[in-house]
């Protein structure tokens, strides 16, 4: 029926096969503009207004300017989501790197070490957080258990301002397996014949592994750099559940921009405050993004030869 209408309208061939593609993907067109495109524009709008989710009245710029000169726990909140992404980013990056490198080798019951490493990356949601709260008790938790057995006395982890943010990104380095399954995987196609090349030229395992393994891996690097730059602005299930639904202590030191950003929306409904919050964070996580992207130039290998 459809074909014959098409018809009538004197659509040609390639007309006909368009208006069967825009069908097909009209569902997928339905809900980006309902569940994507819609929802942002709202929400920019929203920002620029006194919304509480029942009321809204146009107040021009006013939440952006509470936001930069008023409000003194959103440049707290800030300051703790940067802090922990300069600490976590890198260390994560670089813990999935040298598990994967060691796990590249050829050892007794490699294939149970993949797996024990790849496991914790699965187990997401609240029970990995209350399991990490038994483990860094600072009275009887297993990390200062195995601290203690080494003559160290180990920190008040989740009450210790100090201690908060690196008992969060311990948490992640120990469930970096996704990361690790995409090095292992690059690694794993590098052709042997660069080592053995190297290896007749004399070159130690340091230098193969700078000239060599991170070059061919700077593209993986890459994409996890940037997919942790978005997850670490992004933080929010950890603080809210370490400080208590969502209080944010000790002393302030687990309020993350995105904790802050919800108590504004859902405890204190300034709506339109949270959505001119959301979109501050929207621009700061496009300029990381862009400024990563680059600079990738000049540190990422492309196998092609695209890159200076």
């Amino acid at each position: 029926m459809l074909g014959k209408l098409m018809s009538k309208l004197g659509l040609k061939r390639q007309g006909r096969e368009n208006v069967y593609g825009y069908i097909f993907i009209l569902p997928w067109l339905i809900g980006l503009l309902a569940f994507t495109l819609g929802p942002m524009l709202f929400s920019f709008i929203t920002s620029f207004s006194d919304y509480n989710m029942l009321t809204f009245k146009f107040n021009g710029v006013a939440n952006y300017k509470k936001m930069f000169l008023q409000d003194q726990l959103f440049w707290k909140s800030f300051k703790n989501t940067a802090i922990y992404a300069v600490m976590n980013i890198p260390l994560v990056t670089i813990g999935g790197v040298v598990v994967a490198v060691i796990l590249n080798k050829s050892i007794f019951g490699l294939r149970t070490f993949r797996t024990i490493y790849y496991l914790p990356s699965i187990m997401v949601g609240v029970g990995t957080y209350f399991l990490w709260m038994l483990l860094l008790n600072p009275a009887n938790g297993l990390v200062n258990t195995a601290l203690g057995l080494i003559g160290i006395k180990g920190p008040a982890w989740l009450t210790d301002p100090n201690w908060t943010k690196p008992a969060i990104v311990l948490m992640h380095l120990w469930g970096l397996g996704g990361q690790m399954l995409l090095y292992l995987a690059r690694l794993q196609s590098i052709p042997q014949d660069y080592y053995e090349a190297a290896s007749l030229d004399g070159a130690s395992s340091f230098r193969m592994f700078r000239s060599i393994t991170v070059p061919l891996l700077s593209p993986i690097i890459f994409y996890n750099l940037t997919i942790g730059i978005i997850g670490a602005f992004q933080v929010f299930q950890e603080g809210y559940i370490f400080s208590g639904n969502g209080t944010g202590n000790p002393a302030g030191s687990l309020l993350f921009y995105n904790l802050h950003l919800w108590n504004q929306a859902f405890k204190n409904f300034k709506t339109g405050y949270a959505n001119a919050m959301c979109w501050f964070l929207f621009a700061i996580v496009m300029i990381a993004t862009l400024i990563n992207q680059k600079i990738s130039k000049k540190w990422v290998y492309e196998e092609d030869g695209s890159n200076d």
